[in-house]
């Protein structure tokens, strides 16, 4: 069955696969959604007695239905190989009461890797196949992750350039140092003097700038994202998923048909909807735990029904949540207003006009599958502490979030069904919140004599990505003011206005 894909504020026009996974944002500034989502080909048995790259065909395939086979199993396997230093690539962990699914093996240690490991290859090969005659130009606001991600994925990739943005001040010393020192001549890193929701909302101005976009188009260039906005980012997060439910059937931790929980720790809302598409696919999830850090704008939402980015902006030690402008809410908000575009386009202007919209009773009811809850500093730091003294278990900042907000759901609801919780990103890449929470004696290391000091706490080898950063040069030194996105963007590229 052909799936097709149309945006979530637009006429209803249906575009293929490849077609979305190039235009990255919609023109009349929606996400691409698929028409229907489809279901898993075969059963769950089947699937696991799989690999993580046999399971990652049975999932895309379904989804990217203009890909031949071949095309989409050279993406895979170029994607999903040594890059990650484990042959699982996200191999599940008992520890306590939950599984936590390991999404930090790939090349830049947090779970961007697992969908941008494979986006150049399927953009590249998208290209082809719509006979692209123009540069790629990858167009990205980061909180952190997205940006090393992307840009080890996409450097010196053949027809693409990619510029990424993030907030100067708003990313952990090693997220920093790792974007700075990519290499690749057609990487570029911009610091900007503001947040997050600055960089992204700068970003999506850029993509829906038709006299921009007209001067790209005269100088041979096209924007594209890497962002989660793109469809191509989403559907390998469904894998995942997908992967971790058979392997729990495969080792007789679950029966076939048994639901599960999934504890995301959220800020673009990307990561948890991938879990939400896998369970429309047929794998049997009960709830999705929505975990937030004090910036709790979806917690506040799950709550009460209105969305208001009207607040103070948290900067906190998982920065990689530090969002107030969840862009991937829009693909659940388009799907429980009836597939509304014209609904959901007043909602989202709203966003962008006064900061909040409200959803109605209706579809309020269907969110039942969700919970929402936040973990405060003090918790997150806490919940730290107290893995690593009962088990030696390391869990970076994010994952805490998410582990804290798992034991209010279980002390509120007494819902003890078997629980994965996605746990984003190496303890490695937030080094210092990591060890202060363990014990604050650490606060007088360096930064690199804290990441010996967590090996061998943790008893794990530091990670090739840390390593490769110890030494390296710094390459890219820009900063920017947000409102200077474009002009930056011209410079980098050469088009003279």
């Amino acid at each position: 069955m052909q799936v097709l894909y149309k945006s979530t504020r637009g006429t209803g026009k249906e575009i293929t696969a490849s077609q979305a996974i190039l235009q990255g944002l919609s023109e009349d500034g929606g996400l691409f959604v698929p028409t229907s989502i489809p279901t898993l080909g075969c059963s769950l048995e089947e699937l696991s007695q799989m690999s993580y790259q046999e399971v990652a065909y049975e999932v895309m395939s379904r989804f990217l239905t203009d890909f031949t086979e071949e095309e989409l199993k050279v993406c895979i396997a170029k994607a999903y190989d040594e890059k990650f230093d484990t042959r699982e690539i996200a191999p599940l962990v008992q520890k306590k009461n939950a599984y936590f699914l390991e999404l930090f093996h790939g090349a830049t240690i947090a779970f961007k890797d697992m969908a941008l490991s494979i986006l150049p290859h399927l953009m590249t090969t998208s290209a082809k196949k719509n006979h692209a005659d123009k540069e790629i130009v990858i167009l990205t606001a980061t909180s952190g992750d997205t940006g090393k991600a992307a840009m080890a994925g996409f450097a010196d990739v053949p027809g693409t350039r990619i510029i990424v943005f993030y907030p100067k001040h708003g990313v952990s010393p090693i997220q920093e140092k790792q974007m700075l020192t990519q290499k690749g001549k057609n990487t570029y890193v911009v610091g900007i003097t503001g947040n997050f929701d600055d960089a992204q909302t700068g970003v999506k101005k850029m993509f829906n700038d038709k006299e921009l976009a007209k001067e790209l188009a005269e100088a041979g260039f096209q924007f594209s994202s890497a962002n989660s906005i793109n469809i191509g980012r989403l559907v390998p997060q469904v894998v995942y998923y997908v992967y971790s439910y058979v392997k729990l059937l495969e080792k007789g931790e679950i029966e076939k048909g048994e639901e599960i929980n999934v504890v995301v720790p959220t800020g673009n809302f990307g990561n948890i909807l991938a879990a939400f598409y896998a369970k429309q696919m047929g794998i049997p999830i009960g709830k999705f735990i929505c975990a937030s850090n004090e910036n709790k704008v979806l917690y506040d939402f799950f709550q009460t029904g209105c969305y208001d980015r009207n607040r103070e902006f948290v900067l906190t030690n998982s920065p990689s949540m530090d969002i107030l402008i969840s862009s991937n809410l829009e693909r659940l908000i388009y799907r429980i207003a009836g597939n509304d575009a014209e609904k959901n386009k007043k909602m989202m202007e709203a966003l962008n006009q006064d900061g909040k919209y409200e959803i109605t009773e209706e579809m309020k009811g269907k969110l039942q599958e969700f919970y929402g809850n936040y973990a405060s500093e003090e918790e997150t730091a806490q919940m730290i502490k107290h893995m690593y003294e009962e088990t030696g278990y390391v869990l970076d900042t994010h994952t805490a979030v998410a582990a804290s907000v798992y034991e209010k759901y279980v002390k509120e609801t007494k819902d003890t069904r078997k629980t994965v919780i996605a746990s984003t990103a190496s303890p490695f890449k937030f080094t210092r919140s990591v060890m202060n929470a363990i014990d604050e004696k650490y606060d007088r290391m360096e930064d690199f004599e804290l990441i010996d000091e967590l090996s061998k706490l943790g008893k794990v080898p530091v990670p090739k990505a840390i390593e490769e950063i110890r030494t390296a040069p710094l390459l890219h030194d820009r900063v920017a003011e947000s409102d200077a996105m474009p002009e930056v963007v011209r410079d980098i590229l050469g088009i003279a206005r």
